[in-house]
């Protein structure tokens, strides 16, 4: 049985992928702001008021776990804003670096103590952050904050594999979610989830520092 730290485990993409690693046997531990009752139901340990964004707070979360291995972190807490040329408010697009960017980097370093020999960061990302692959522009803070936290998943996945810690950085496809919206091409999170643990299963040092699709293929920078 392996221990997942999970951010943003409440809704979404990290509620489904609560859900599919606590059904197979694993400890779930979620690490979110607020609960849900959908992640209640799950009968797993939760740690609320915990905000990526936040120094102290991430602090304090790894306080309350510490002695405890982590054998997979999932960075999954992300937010979106929708911006354009035209109308953009860079007080959001901080906001969208301090938790899709940052946050990832914070957590992963607080929680360094409880990862060993052997444990996988995932970094749940977004194809828009992809320099190669954008054709249409628009939403700068969120293809900004996504192509950061990529290259921050590359710097880990270098400076972590001496300790035998492997980096995954994952496109989770197109979801319907809250944050995504809905569309008629999407998956549902489950089948998202399904894919992404498929991918952290398989991970190993010689595959870490890759940009996959949950798919499995390879992702343009």
């Amino acid at each position: 049985m392996a221990r997942f730290v999970i951010t943003g485990a409440n809704r979404g993409i990290g509620l489904a992928l609560a859900r599919a690693v606590a059904a197979r046997g694993d400890q779930v531990v979620a690490a979110v702001r607020r609960s849900s009752a959908e992640l209640k139901a799950l009968g797993v340990e939760v740690h609320t008021g915990v905000d990526v964004a936040d120094d102290a707070s991430v602090a304090a979360f790894a306080k309350a776990i510490a002695g405890k291995p982590v054998d997979v972190l999932v960075n999954n807490a992300a937010i979106h804003h929708s911006d354009s040329l035209a109308a953009m408010d860079f007080a959001r697009l901080r906001d969208q670096f301090e938790v899709n960017s940052l946050g990832p980097i914070r957590m992963t370093r607080a929680l360094l103590p409880n990862l060993g020999k052997g444990a996988r960061v995932a970094i749940i990302t977004s194809r828009s952050g992809s320099i190669g692959d954008n054709g249409s522009g628009g939403n700068y803070g969120y293809r900004m904050s996504k192509a950061a936290v990529n290259m921050a998943g590359v710097n880990l996945s270098i400076d972590l594999k001496p300790k035998g810690i492997a980096v995954a950085i994952l496109h989770p496809g197109m979801v319907n979610t809250g944050m995504g919206g809905r569309s008629p091409h999407a998956v549902e999170p489950e089948d998202s989830a399904k894919r992404l643990v498929a991918r952290i299963d398989e991970l190993t040092l010689a595959k870490t520092g890759a940009f996959l699709h949950a798919e499995g293929h390879v992702l343009p920078w």
